[in-house]
């Protein structure tokens, strides 16, 4: 069965009226969402968890906080577990709604589900990425002339090979230090701006996610990517994970952000059936 022909509002209508549940992880699952997709394929989290150790933009000194508001047993007898969160929108793998550069694009809210779903193309450019790599045209070219063009519709995804670095916060970032003096110090790979006006001008994409903490090089200081991307009303995923157990083609993303009210961006649960 070919992913690419489902349509993601009829994908969304069988979910529902099947009462799939997401987190089947079974390869031979007959039922639920490995039925909807064929029944011999997996689930692939691209989501880090959020923690005290989640990466945040170096002028984010806060971080991820999760307090503890109640754990252990009541006087009723039960146990019972509750916390408080508070973080920036955009930090770990998260959204970056087309308002957080755009005036007037879609804020986290407005983001049409079906911008958010459906089949991805997974540029590897890891062979040859280094800290300040920018993933150019000529890298989709290459792509396009082994596996076709970027079918309308995809959620393009980027894999510099970065996401392996996650944990480490320096080998991530290019620098431990915190505070606006750190921004400079940046260095990670990501997007040539001139690619992302390709994508915009010559392809017909949904998304646009990688395994950087942004989408920009980190040396950027005009982050003329997400002014592109984000002007064309095309939201971004940044520090995805786990890109390199995607192939190239045939996998199917679905990228459900927290859902702010007027938010520039959110903390993200993204996924991927690989057939």
């Amino acid at each position: 069965m070919s992913i690419r022909v489902l349509l993601p509002a009829t994908l969304l209508a069988v979910l529902v009226v099947s009462g799939c549940q997401p987190e089947s992880k079974s390869a031979g699952d007959s039922t639920g969402v490995a039925a909807v997709f064929g029944g011999a394929g997996q689930w692939v989290d691209l989501t880090w968890a959020f923690s005290d150790s989640t990466v945040y933009w170096p002028t984010d000194t806060l971080g991820f906080r999760h307090d503890t508001v109640a754990y252990g047993p009541t006087p009723a007898g039960f146990f019972y577990s509750s916390f408080r969160y508070s973080a920036n929108e955009h930090g770990g793998t998260h959204l970056d709604a087309p308002i957080h550069f755009a005036e007037g694009k879609d804020a986290a809210d407005q983001i049409p589900l079906t911008s958010l779903i459906g089949p991805a193309a997974v540029i590897d450019v890891s062979a040859k990425a280094d800290s300040d790599y920018l993933a150019g045209v000529e890298d989709f070219a290459a792509w396009e002339s082994v596996h076709g063009r970027i079918p309308d519709g995809a959620i393009v995804l980027l894999r510099t090979g970065w996401g392996e670095r996650y944990h480490d916060r320096t080998a991530y970032l290019g620098t431990d230090a915190t505070g606006p003096d750190a921004v400079p110090l940046l260095h990670f790979p990501a997007l040539a701006p001139e690619a992302a006006q390709w994508l915009v001008d010559e392809r017909k994409l949904k998304a646009f996610g990688l395994d950087t903490p942004s989408v920009d090089r980190g040396q950027s200081t005009d982050f003329g990517v997400h002014v592109i991307l984000y002007g064309a009303n095309i939201p971004g995923f940044e520090n995805v994970a786990h890109l390199e157990q995607l192939p190239a083609t045939g996998s199917y993303v679905i990228a459900l952000p927290m859902k702010i009210q007027g938010g520039s961006g959110g903390p993200l649960r993204i996924v991927a059936y690989v057939p």
